[in-house]
């Protein structure tokens, strides 16, 4: 008798399994797919000026509620790991020049120059200076696409490429790029202001460019001559509160520490 009790109790108990591990599977996924977020419209800090009012009228978008593609466009994780896998198949290939300048210590600066393809709907000469995110280059896909398209509006694009992150290039010097040094990047926009005495600038950093490109802008006067604006993307503004945010496991933050902290080993280690 006691058996015939507990073998018809097993199905039960498989089916509370089952029930908890659907539960458990889907929380998983909903935390994972962020869907519980809200959509919103972006929060616009800026001082009323005439060209933040042009800014305001030219990109309507900027004011609209940002409405994510469906199921997976709250992700951020998704959307990066889409990116960096549509990023490698589409991704154009702008032809470039690599320039060198050698620094006052022995480094050796590089950045790629890429021509405007048509003509700027203005009709002016403009550069953007860019200078990409943490051990980035000119050929990253993000780097070539963004490049792509300024060029088939017009405009000519200067490309940092932070100094010992690109494999084919040695180090001349015992240094490498770091945080806060503006010295490449000043380099390559003095070249640009000789080689084009006619040209405007404009002034764009990803990431830890960001932060290089807005130290630069603000470090004197002499540096924001013929320069229309500066765009920072996705800029970090404290080192150390990201620092506490990396080493947080919600979110799966801390698996992006441990991939640029491994992608920064190899950088410094193929210089050893």
């Amino acid at each position: 008798m006691s058996v015939m009790l507990e073998t018809s109790e097993l199905p039960a108990v498989f089916d509370g399994v089952k029930l908890a591990a659907v539960a458990a599977a889907l929380y998983v996924i909903v935390r994972c797919l962020n869907l519980k977020s809200p959509t919103a419209p972006p929060e616009l800090i800026y001082q009323d000026s005439a060209l933040a009012r042009f800014l305001l009228k030219s990109c309507p978008l900027l004011t609209k509620e940002y409405v994510p593609p469906l199921i997976w466009g709250k992700s951020g994780h998704i959307q990066t790991a889409l990116y960096g896998k549509m990023g490698r198949v589409r991704s154009p290939h702008p032809f470039g020049l690599r320039k060198y300048l050698t620094m006052p210590d022995g480094a050796t600066a590089t950045f790629d120059l890429f021509e405007p393809q048509s003509e700027h709907c203005i009709g002016e000469d403009v550069t953007m200076v860019i200078c990409p995110g943490i051990a980035n280059h000119s050929e990253k896909q993000y780097i070539r696409t963004f490049v792509d398209y300024a060029q088939k509006n017009g405009y000519r694009c200067a490309v940092l490429n932070h100094l010992g992150a690109l494999p084919n290039i040695e180090l001349t010097s015992p240094r490498m790029f770091t945080y806060g040094c503006t010295w490449e990047f000043s380099a390559m926009v003095n070249y640009i202001k000789k080689t084009y005495p006619q040209t405007q600038l404009v002034v764009v950093g990803f990431s830890l460019g960001g932060n290089i490109v807005c130290k630069y802008v603000g470090e004197s006067q002499a540096n924001q001559e013929r320069v229309l604006c500066c765009v920072s993307v996705c800029q970090g503004y404290s080192a150390l509160r990201a620092q506490e945010t990396f080493m947080q496991w919600d979110q799966c933050r801390r698996f992006y520490n441990f991939l640029i902290a491994d992608n920064m080993k190899k950088i410094i280690l193929s210089h050893r």
